[in-house]
Parts: C-alpha cells; sequence; structure tokens
C-alpha cells in the first residue's frame, strides 16, 4: 500500500505519517515508491514500477505541448518521466511538502524545472480552473482520499473536452461484508499503522463515477496478479536493507513492514483486495 502519493490536506494524518515514512520507504519501496507490474514475475523491482508507468503512459497518450496535472506527484519521478519523454508540461500536486521539496530538487537536477512545476493540493478540491489540463494523471493516491467522489468531480472538472485521465491503485477485490471486515480487523489495523490511514472502492466504482461525471472509459482492468510480485521484492528490499530501515523507524516498524507484505498478498491471493488500472476520455 504505497503512499508515495498521499493525499490528505497538509497536516492531516496520512500526510504526517508519510512525511515520517519517507525515508524508510525509500530503501523498501524502490525509487519510485510505488507498485511494480510484472509481466512474468521474474523482473527487478525498478524495471516492474518502470512497467506500470509504462501502463500509464500508454494510457494517457502525453504529446508535446499538453498540459498535465498530476495528482499525489511523490517525488516527482513519474511527472519528470512525463515531461523529459514527452515534451509535456507538468504540474504535481501533493499535500505533503516532504514531496513537494523531494519532487522539486529532482526536476531541477533533471533540468526540467521550466517545464516541470509542484505544488502543494488537495486531488479533492483543487486550484486549478476549470478545463486547464489536456491530461489527468492519478497513480496510487487515490486510496487515501476519503472523498473519492470529489477526486473524480475534480479531476472531471479540470479535465478540457478531449481530455485523457487515467488512474491506477490499489482497490478492494469484493464489497466486504461486515463480518469480514471483523475477521479482519487485526490485518486492517497492521496496514493502517505501516501505511497510514487509507480507504478502498472496487474497479467497478471507479467505473461508475467517472462514467457519471461524462467520461468515456476505455479500460478498467484489474492488475492484482500482475502486481502480486511486489510484495516478494519489498520483503527482500527489508531483508537488504534491515539495518537502514531500523534507523529510520525503528525495529518495530520494520518487523511491521515486514508482516504488512505478508498480509497483503494473502489478502491478493484471497481477493480481498488487488490493483486496477483505468482510463477514460471526457466528452466534447
Amino acid at each position: 500500500m504505497a503512499t508515495s502519493n498521499d493525499a490528505q490536506p497538509d497536516g492531516s494524518e496520512p500526510t504526517r505519517h508519510y512525511d515520517q515514512v519517507i525515508g524508510a520507504w525509500a530503501y523498501l519501496l524502490g525509487e519510485d515508491l510505488h507498485y511494480g507490474y510484472f509481466a512474468d514475475g521474474t523482473e527487478s523491482l525498478a524495471a516492474a514500477t518502470d512497467a506500470l508507468t509504462d501502463a500509464m503512459l500508454r494510457g494517457a497518450q502525453p504529446g508535446p505541448g499538453d498540459r498535465v496535472l498530476d495528482i499525489g506527484c511523490g517525488t516527482g519521478r513519474a511527472a519528470c518521466r512525463i515531461a523529459g519523454e514527452f515534451g509535456s508540461t507538468v504540474l504535481g500536486v501533493s499535500p505533503s511538502s516532504a514531496c513537494v521539496a523531494a519532487a522539486t530538487t529532482r526536476a531541477q537536477g533533471a533540468g526540467l524545472a521550466g517545464q516541470v512545476s509542484f505544488a502543494i493540493g488537495d486531488g479533492t478540491a483543487l486550484a486549478q480552473a476549470d478545463a486547464s489540463f489536456e491530461r489527468v494523471w492519478i497513480m496510487e493516491s487515490s486510496h487515501l482520499m476519503d472523498d473519492k467522489p470529489a477526486l473524480i468531480r475534480e479531476a472531471a472538472r479540470v479535465l478540457r473536452p478531449g481530455g485523457r485521465l487515467v488512474l491506477c491503485d490499489l482497490m478492494l477485490g469484493r464489497k466486504l461484508a461486515l463480518e469480514e471486515v471483523i475477521r479482519h480487523r487485526d490485518e486492517f489495523l497492521l496496514l493502517r499503522d505501516v501505511f497510514g490511514r487509507a480507504r478502498m472502492e472496487t474497479l467497478a466504482f471507479y467505473r461508475e463515477h467517472l462514467q457519471a461525471r461524462g467520461l468515456q472509459v476505455e479500460e478498467a482492468r484489474a492488475i492484482t496478479a500482475e502486481t502480486l510480485p511486489t510484495f516478494a521484492r519489498w520483503r527482500d528490499n527489508g531483508r537488504r536493507y534491515r539495518q537502514e530501515v531500523e534507523a529510520e523507524i525503528g525495529a518495530t516498524g520494520w518487523r511491521q513492514f515486514q508482516d504488512s507484505c505478508d498480509v497483503l498478498e494473502n489478502f491478493w491471493n484471497t481477493g480481498v483486495m488487488g490493483y486496477g488500472i483505468v482510463t477514460a476520455v471526457k466528452g466534447r
């Protein structure tokens, strides 16, 4: 449950949590701070996280001069890649000052400061004007936003007619009955402690709400199997960098992270949770 793109107003619990653990996650989750897409399961984590970004890029289809809004920009790697490879102009927003600072440093180091910028922002209450972007990019941030209908409303509002929206994130595999939530209570509490408070919905939820906002969904695909090997890679990183991680979040934090990978792997295998990717186009 990588929260590289946490999405609550600055000072909220998820944002504070992220600012506290970002140093450890650089070791545990890799440079991209998000899940990987594994075509055959043998890829390195770095190759797989690039492959997930590739899947998003195929949906977004950015081009020279396109204005792209990256909602939940993390440390800016995707934004810099969009700008550097496709000639787009990118604005990344995040509620985390740590993210904005890291992303700004990355863009400056890549010589993209004139093409990529970052600002504090809340995806459920954007400051940007109506129809001001050709592309909206939401990579692994929506699960941390309580008001997902507001996120979709805002994303649709700032997207120009004919523009494209892409979203990927961990999601519920199915609607959970109360009995199932209670049965998994301890696991959910562990995930909250490790990754921060989250609220997930199903792939169908995103499809329905995007359509209700006038976007035509081109793709709504579960990629649960393709993201499953992520957890083995994270556990490996935990073992490899145990000393460095414990220096950041302590021995208890390290152990909880390792245990959380087991929980998530089981949820993926049993259909409780999974991962999805969505591409939609705004009607003209």
